[in-house]
């Protein structure tokens, strides 16, 4: 997996809340054995018209967000189904980082996106943000104030800097050990090595019906 410690590109945004793992990449697209080609499906019933070509309403198709990497929805991002589909799609396609509000609901705070699809996307690499509904406004009004706004995400200092004459700057939150498994780019194979000698100290301790006799 590919270490992150910093990125910098064009923020496209998608007005839409739950957005579920069907709509990042339908269903039909699931029957292939490779975990690659998914990213010219993302959003595809979205995308695409029905002859097949570009839907020009559709934001994302928008010309000022060409080159687009860091995406901003509405919360409840990636609920549905459980399918790592939903994560390699957005990640071919060009994103790096997802952006998304929690929000507040009658005493509630209701999720910026759902377990599954943070776990998935932890073991892909894909760096999800959860900001305030109000810092999302925010950046919404400043897409469309600055056609091709940058901003650039820095994991360690844990900040997104939008490269605008207003200059805002977010901080966000994560846990320790999602920061530390992201800036080291580490699967959940390597995370497992890290405990390899351990692993094999249990394993001569706790196997003697295993072990061939002597």
């Amino acid at each position: 997996m590919t270490p992150f410690t910093q990125h910098t590109g064009i923020v496209a945004t998608l007005n839409r809340s739950n957005v579920d793992t069907d709509q990042i990449i339908p269903k039909q697209f699931l029957k292939s054995i490779k975990r690659t080609g998914y990213g010219p499906n993302a959003f595809f019933d979205w995308r695409y018209g029905a002859d097949g070509s570009p839907d020009p309403d559709f934001e994302l198709n928008h010309p000022r967000f060409k080159g687009r990497s860091i995406l901003v929805a509405r919360n409840n991002f990636g609920c549905g189904s459980s399918r790592e589909h939903a994560v390699w799609a957005l990640a071919q396609d060009g994103y790096a980082v997802i952006i998304a509000p929690w929000k507040a609901a009658g005493g509630t705070r209701l999720p910026a996106y759902a377990d599954i699809f943070r776990s998935n996307a932890m073991k892909n690499g894909l760096l999800l943000i959860e900001l305030a509904e109000e810092e999302v406004n925010v950046i919404f009004a400043l897409v469309e104030r600055y056609e091709g706004l940058e901003a650039t995400v820095d994991l360690p200092e844990q900040k997104i800097i939008f490269l605008a004459p207003e200059h805002v700057i977010y901080g966000f939150d994560i846990e320790a050990s999602d920061k530390a498994q992201l800036i080291g780019g580490l699967d959940d194979i390597d995370l497992t090595l890290q405990y390899e000698s351990e692993i094999g100290r249990f394993e001569q301790q706790h196997d003697p019906f295993l072990s061939p006799p002597e």
